[in-house]
Protein backbone atom coordinates (compact mmCIF):
# COMPACT_ATOMS: atom_id res chain seq x y z
CA UNK A 1 0.00 0.00 0.00
CA UNK A 2 3.00 2.28 -0.20
CA UNK A 3 1.99 5.07 -2.54
CA UNK A 4 4.77 5.94 -4.70
CA UNK A 5 5.67 9.69 -6.08
CA UNK A 6 3.31 10.88 -8.50
CA UNK A 7 -0.23 9.29 -7.66
CA UNK A 8 -1.51 11.96 -5.27
CA UNK A 9 -1.29 15.93 -5.76
CA UNK A 10 0.70 18.27 -4.32
CA UNK A 11 -1.93 19.64 -2.33
CA UNK A 12 -2.76 15.92 -1.02
CA UNK A 13 0.44 15.33 -0.18
CA UNK A 14 1.00 18.92 1.93
CA UNK A 15 -2.06 18.00 3.91
CA UNK A 16 -1.25 14.82 5.09
CA UNK A 17 2.17 15.55 5.22
CA UNK A 18 0.94 18.19 7.96
CA UNK A 19 -1.19 15.81 9.65
CA UNK A 20 1.26 13.23 9.74
CA UNK A 21 3.81 15.37 11.27
CA UNK A 22 1.30 16.94 13.92
CA UNK A 23 0.16 12.74 14.74
CA UNK A 24 4.35 12.21 15.17
CA UNK A 25 4.79 15.28 17.33
CA UNK A 26 1.60 14.20 19.75
CA UNK A 27 2.49 9.95 19.32
CA UNK A 28 6.36 11.31 20.64
CA UNK A 29 4.99 13.50 23.60
CA UNK A 30 2.30 11.05 24.58
CA UNK A 31 4.28 7.55 24.39
CA UNK A 32 6.81 8.63 26.77
CA UNK A 33 6.02 6.44 29.43
CA UNK A 34 5.98 3.54 27.32
CA UNK A 35 9.87 3.55 26.62
CA UNK A 36 11.30 2.30 29.90
CA UNK A 37 14.13 0.78 30.71
CA UNK A 38 13.07 -2.32 29.27
CA UNK A 39 10.40 -1.18 26.88
CA UNK A 40 13.25 0.80 24.49
CA UNK A 41 14.54 -2.33 23.01
CA UNK A 42 11.16 -3.72 22.17
CA UNK A 43 10.27 -0.90 20.56
CA UNK A 44 13.60 -1.36 18.58
CA UNK A 45 12.88 -4.98 17.90
CA UNK A 46 9.06 -4.62 17.20
CA UNK A 47 10.38 -1.87 14.38
CA UNK A 48 13.09 -4.24 12.55
CA UNK A 49 10.31 -7.16 12.67
CA UNK A 50 7.79 -4.74 11.01
CA UNK A 51 10.48 -3.72 8.41
CA UNK A 52 11.56 -7.05 7.59
CA UNK A 53 8.45 -8.86 7.67
CA UNK A 54 7.46 -5.68 5.26
CA UNK A 55 10.35 -7.20 2.62
CA UNK A 56 7.82 -10.14 2.58
CA UNK A 57 4.91 -10.32 -0.11
CA UNK A 58 2.75 -13.33 0.54
CA UNK A 59 0.31 -13.93 -3.01
CA UNK A 60 -2.58 -13.40 -2.83
CA UNK A 61 -5.73 -14.52 -5.11
CA UNK A 62 -5.79 -12.73 -8.93
CA UNK A 63 -1.81 -12.46 -9.11
CA UNK A 64 -1.84 -9.89 -6.61
CA UNK A 65 0.42 -10.01 -3.80
CA UNK A 66 0.26 -8.25 -0.04
CA UNK A 67 2.39 -7.88 2.88
CA UNK A 68 1.96 -7.08 6.97
CA UNK A 69 0.90 -3.61 7.21
CA UNK A 70 1.60 -4.49 11.28
CA UNK A 71 0.28 -1.51 12.92
CA UNK A 72 -2.36 -3.68 15.17
CA UNK A 73 0.79 -5.97 15.89
CA UNK A 74 3.00 -3.15 16.77
CA UNK A 75 0.45 -1.15 18.75
CA UNK A 76 -0.57 -4.63 21.04
CA UNK A 77 3.32 -5.44 21.35
CA UNK A 78 3.99 -1.76 22.75
CA UNK A 79 1.31 -1.57 24.59
CA UNK A 80 0.10 1.55 23.60
CA UNK A 81 -1.39 3.21 19.84
CA UNK A 82 1.17 5.98 19.91
CA UNK A 83 4.39 4.41 19.90
CA UNK A 84 2.60 2.16 17.05
CA UNK A 85 2.57 4.85 15.10
CA UNK A 86 5.91 5.68 16.02
CA UNK A 87 7.05 2.13 15.08
CA UNK A 88 5.34 1.85 11.83
CA UNK A 89 6.21 5.33 10.92
CA UNK A 90 10.25 5.00 11.42
CA UNK A 91 10.05 1.86 8.85
CA UNK A 92 7.74 4.08 6.53
CA UNK A 93 10.39 6.76 6.64
CA UNK A 94 13.82 4.44 6.33
CA UNK A 95 12.10 2.86 3.62
CA UNK A 96 11.64 5.94 1.39
CA UNK A 97 14.65 7.30 2.14
CA UNK A 98 17.10 4.21 1.84
CA UNK A 99 15.25 2.24 -0.38
CA UNK A 100 12.92 4.09 -2.20
CA UNK A 101 9.76 1.91 -1.39
CA UNK A 102 6.75 4.62 -1.32
CA UNK A 103 7.33 8.23 -2.63
CA UNK A 104 9.13 11.10 -0.33
CA UNK A 105 6.44 13.38 -1.89
CA UNK A 106 3.59 10.77 -0.75
CA UNK A 107 5.64 10.14 2.72
CA UNK A 108 2.68 11.96 4.54
CA UNK A 109 0.15 9.94 3.13
CA UNK A 110 1.38 6.39 3.63
CA UNK A 111 2.72 7.81 7.47
CA UNK A 112 -1.48 8.77 7.44
CA UNK A 113 -2.64 5.39 6.21
CA UNK A 114 -0.79 3.06 8.05
CA UNK A 115 1.00 5.02 10.98
CA UNK A 116 -1.91 6.51 11.91
CA UNK A 117 -5.21 4.88 10.52
CA UNK A 118 -3.84 1.50 10.56
CA UNK A 119 -2.87 1.57 14.29
CA UNK A 120 -5.88 3.36 15.33
CA UNK A 121 -8.32 1.57 13.62
CA UNK A 122 -6.09 -2.01 14.68
CA UNK A 123 -5.98 -0.67 18.49
CA UNK A 124 -9.79 0.50 18.71
CA UNK A 125 -11.14 -2.37 17.35
CA UNK A 126 -8.88 -4.31 19.30
CA UNK A 127 -10.41 -3.08 22.93
CA UNK A 128 -13.54 -3.08 21.35
CA UNK A 129 -13.36 -6.50 21.16
CA UNK A 130 -12.02 -6.87 24.31
CA UNK A 131 -14.35 -5.30 25.69
CA UNK A 132 -17.55 -7.05 24.17
CA UNK A 133 -15.84 -10.90 24.88
CA UNK A 134 -12.70 -11.40 27.08
CA UNK A 135 -9.69 -9.14 28.44
CA UNK A 136 -7.92 -13.28 28.16
CA UNK A 137 -4.48 -14.06 26.37
CA UNK A 138 -6.10 -16.81 24.93
CA UNK A 139 -8.61 -15.20 23.13
CA UNK A 140 -6.08 -11.94 21.94
CA UNK A 141 -4.82 -13.58 18.86
CA UNK A 142 -7.97 -14.13 17.28
CA UNK A 143 -9.08 -10.85 18.43
CA UNK A 144 -6.00 -9.29 17.22
CA UNK A 145 -6.25 -10.61 13.93
CA UNK A 146 -9.58 -9.25 13.68
CA UNK A 147 -8.38 -6.17 14.24
CA UNK A 148 -5.60 -6.37 11.96
CA UNK A 149 -7.50 -7.57 9.38
CA UNK A 150 -9.84 -4.61 9.46
CA UNK A 151 -7.10 -1.89 9.96
CA UNK A 152 -5.89 -2.96 6.63
CA UNK A 153 -8.94 -2.31 4.86
CA UNK A 154 -9.47 0.88 6.17
CA UNK A 155 -6.10 2.44 5.33
CA UNK A 156 -6.78 0.69 1.74
CA UNK A 157 -10.12 3.16 1.69
CA UNK A 158 -7.76 6.16 2.95
CA UNK A 159 -5.54 5.49 -0.05
CA UNK A 160 -8.71 5.36 -2.16
CA UNK A 161 -10.14 8.61 -0.46
CA UNK A 162 -6.41 10.31 -1.30
CA UNK A 163 -6.18 8.88 -4.98
CA UNK A 164 -9.56 10.51 -5.63
CA UNK A 165 -8.69 13.54 -4.70
CA UNK A 166 -5.96 13.93 -6.41
CA UNK A 167 -7.55 13.21 -9.40
CA UNK A 168 -5.90 10.02 -9.99
CA UNK A 169 -8.66 8.19 -10.29
CA UNK A 170 -12.79 8.44 -9.84
CA UNK A 171 -14.38 6.79 -6.60
CA UNK A 172 -16.74 4.15 -8.35
CA UNK A 173 -13.72 2.51 -9.75
CA UNK A 174 -10.81 2.85 -7.42
CA UNK A 175 -12.74 2.49 -4.14
CA UNK A 176 -13.88 -0.72 -4.56
CA UNK A 177 -11.06 -2.06 -6.24
CA UNK A 178 -9.03 -1.15 -3.19
CA UNK A 179 -11.43 -2.39 -0.62
CA UNK A 180 -11.62 -5.72 -2.98
CA UNK A 181 -8.06 -6.43 -3.02
CA UNK A 182 -7.02 -5.37 0.60
CA UNK A 183 -9.98 -7.86 1.91
CA UNK A 184 -7.70 -10.37 0.75
CA UNK A 185 -4.26 -8.89 1.83
CA UNK A 186 -6.11 -8.67 5.27
CA UNK A 187 -6.59 -12.11 5.48
CA UNK A 188 -3.14 -12.29 5.50
CA UNK A 189 -2.50 -9.49 8.26
CA UNK A 190 -5.24 -11.15 10.26
CA UNK A 191 -3.16 -14.82 10.29
CA UNK A 192 0.34 -13.42 10.55
CA UNK A 193 -1.12 -10.94 13.21
CA UNK A 194 -2.52 -13.63 15.40
CA UNK A 195 0.28 -16.34 14.59
CA UNK A 196 2.70 -13.65 16.04
CA UNK A 197 0.46 -12.78 19.39
CA UNK A 198 0.11 -15.99 19.86
CA UNK A 199 3.56 -17.22 19.76
CA UNK A 200 4.30 -14.51 22.22
CA UNK A 201 1.67 -15.31 24.52
CA UNK A 202 2.43 -18.61 24.65
CA UNK A 203 6.64 -18.88 24.98
CA UNK A 204 8.09 -15.02 25.27
CA UNK A 205 5.12 -13.18 27.46
CA UNK A 206 7.78 -11.00 28.51
CA UNK A 207 8.09 -9.15 25.20
CA UNK A 208 4.40 -8.39 25.62
CA UNK A 209 3.47 -5.22 27.97
CA UNK A 210 2.95 -5.98 31.69
CA UNK A 211 5.58 -9.15 31.99
CA UNK A 212 8.89 -7.18 31.64
CA UNK A 213 9.82 -8.48 34.78
CA UNK A 214 9.76 -11.65 33.06
CA UNK A 215 12.52 -10.80 30.56
CA UNK A 216 14.73 -12.84 29.12
CA UNK A 217 17.54 -13.38 26.54
CA UNK A 218 16.95 -11.43 23.12
CA UNK A 219 19.33 -14.00 21.76
CA UNK A 220 16.08 -15.53 19.88
CA UNK A 221 14.17 -12.39 18.82
CA UNK A 222 17.03 -10.95 17.47
CA UNK A 223 17.70 -13.88 15.49
CA UNK A 224 14.24 -14.56 14.36
CA UNK A 225 14.39 -10.84 12.91
CA UNK A 226 17.79 -11.42 11.31
CA UNK A 227 16.28 -15.04 9.76
CA UNK A 228 13.58 -12.94 8.60
CA UNK A 229 15.12 -10.13 6.75
CA UNK A 230 17.98 -12.25 5.19
CA UNK A 231 16.46 -15.56 4.53
CA UNK A 232 12.82 -15.64 4.01
CA UNK A 233 12.41 -12.44 2.11
CA UNK A 234 14.84 -14.07 -0.57
CA UNK A 235 10.72 -15.69 -0.98
CA UNK A 236 8.93 -12.61 -1.40
CA UNK A 237 6.14 -13.06 -4.23
CA UNK A 238 6.87 -11.30 -7.70
CA UNK A 239 3.42 -10.49 -7.89
CA UNK A 240 2.29 -6.52 -8.06
CA UNK A 241 0.68 -5.41 -4.28
CA UNK A 242 -2.45 -4.66 -3.83
CA UNK A 243 -2.10 -0.20 -4.85
CA UNK A 244 0.06 -1.41 -7.74
CA UNK A 245 -1.94 -4.09 -9.22
CA UNK A 246 -5.28 -1.53 -8.74
CA UNK A 247 -3.25 1.19 -10.53
CA UNK A 248 -2.29 -1.23 -13.14
CA UNK A 249 -6.35 -2.57 -13.85
CA UNK A 250 -7.25 1.30 -13.82
CA UNK A 251 -4.82 2.80 -15.98
CA UNK A 252 -2.57 5.19 -13.22
CA UNK A 253 0.47 2.96 -13.05
CA UNK A 254 2.76 5.67 -15.25
CA UNK A 255 1.88 8.30 -13.15
CA UNK A 256 4.61 6.72 -11.01
CA UNK A 257 6.87 6.58 -13.88
CA UNK A 258 7.11 9.96 -14.65
CA UNK A 259 7.55 11.52 -11.44
CA UNK A 260 9.92 10.03 -9.08
CA UNK A 261 11.59 12.01 -6.78
CA UNK A 262 14.42 10.01 -4.72
CA UNK A 263 16.79 10.41 -2.70
CA UNK A 264 20.26 8.60 -4.15
CA UNK A 265 21.10 4.79 -2.63
CA UNK A 266 22.47 1.53 -3.51
CA UNK A 267 19.97 -0.03 -1.48
CA UNK A 268 17.39 0.91 -3.82
CA UNK A 269 13.94 -1.70 -4.28
CA UNK A 270 16.29 -3.57 -1.57
CA UNK A 271 18.88 -4.71 -3.79
CA UNK A 272 22.39 -3.96 -4.22
CA UNK A 273 23.08 -4.10 -7.79
CA UNK A 274 25.33 -6.92 -9.18
CA UNK A 275 25.11 -8.87 -6.07
CA UNK A 276 21.21 -10.67 -6.78
CA UNK A 277 19.90 -12.42 -3.90
CA UNK A 278 22.83 -11.71 -1.76
CA UNK A 279 22.27 -7.81 -1.99
CA UNK A 280 19.06 -8.26 -1.34
CA UNK A 281 19.62 -10.05 2.44
CA UNK A 282 22.57 -7.40 2.85
CA UNK A 283 19.89 -4.82 2.02
CA UNK A 284 17.17 -6.74 4.75
CA UNK A 285 20.18 -6.66 7.41
CA UNK A 286 21.18 -3.36 6.94
CA UNK A 287 17.59 -2.21 6.73
CA UNK A 288 16.69 -4.22 10.20
CA UNK A 289 19.39 -2.91 11.45
CA UNK A 290 18.53 0.66 10.82
CA UNK A 291 15.14 0.53 12.09
CA UNK A 292 16.27 -1.14 15.44
CA UNK A 293 18.98 1.75 16.12
CA UNK A 294 16.61 4.85 14.86
CA UNK A 295 13.65 3.22 16.93
CA UNK A 296 15.98 2.52 20.07
CA UNK A 297 17.66 5.85 19.89
CA UNK A 298 14.49 7.41 19.68
CA UNK A 299 13.02 5.68 23.04
CA UNK A 300 15.68 6.76 24.58
CA UNK A 301 15.57 10.12 23.61
CA UNK A 302 11.74 10.44 24.67
CA UNK A 303 11.80 7.96 27.95
CA UNK A 304 11.43 9.98 31.02
CA UNK A 305 14.73 11.08 32.89
CA UNK A 306 13.55 8.65 36.16
CA UNK A 307 12.85 5.43 33.65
Amino acid sequence: MHIPDGFISLPVAGVTGLISVAALGIALKKSQDAFGVKRAPILGLTTAFVFAAQMINFPVAGGVSGHLLGGTLAAIILGSPWAGTICIATVLIIQAVLFADGGITALGSNILNMGVIGVWVGWGLTKILQQIFSTSRVRLPIIAGIAGAFSVIVASIACGIELVVSGTAIANLVLPAMTGVHILIGVGEGLITGSVITYLANVRPDLLPGEEHKTRSWLIPVIAVLLIASVLSLFASAFPDGLEKVAEDIGFIKLAENVRVSIPTPLADYGIEGLGQIGTSIAGLLGSGVCFAVAFGIAQLVKPKDA
